[in-house]
């Protein structure tokens, strides 16, 4: 198993607060999501099965279902437009379309330089701000295509 050590210890101690093992893949998968670049390899996959006694289709189909889980390496940024019907009818097409045309990233794709990885998500609990979108963990909200010019040029000093 190629599970860091420090994280097959945190993993144990999580068991204990779950019934079955397998009730605590979830929380796992957002661990080996943060400490292992960002993303969940098939490796990763294949390890949290095997710690947890799983079969690795049965990660594979939880990973692979929920939105906050990669499947990919990320870029060094990362940007969810939310383009649930809040944000579509205040103009999150629009939004969605500046993003791409700004980062060089196709909607569920990584920019050919690496720098951004962009991805349309549901609700993400600011629908009376909305146009609106998560960049590396940070909401920005009631986005105007000033704004989103402004936030961007921000972006490691403005390369």
């Amino acid at each position: 198993m190629a599970l860091p050590a420090r994280l097959t210890t945190e993993f144990t101690e999580l068991l204990t607060h779950y019934p079955k093992k397998q009730a605590a893949l979830i929380p796992i998968l957002h661990r080996c999501q943060e400490e292992l670049g960002g993303w969940i390899s098939p490796q990763t996959m294949e390890d949290c099965a095997e710690f947890l006694g799983l079969e690795a289709v049965e990660v594979y189909g939880v990973a692979s279902f929920y939105p906050m889980f990669r499947m990919r390496p990320p870029g060094k940024h990362v940007v969810s437009v939310c383009h649930n019907i809040s944000c579509a009818l205040r103009g999150a097409d629009d939004l969605l379309a500046q993003v791409c045309e700004i980062t060089g990233a196709a909607p569920h794709h990584t920019s050919a330089d690496g720098r951004f990885t962009v991805a349309t998500v549901e609700c993400q609990g600011a629908c009376a701000n909305a146009p609106m979108f998560d960049l590396d963990g940070v909401y920005h909200e009631d986005l105007t295509p000033e704004k989103v010019v402004k936030i961007f040029g921000g972006l490691d000093g403005g390369k």
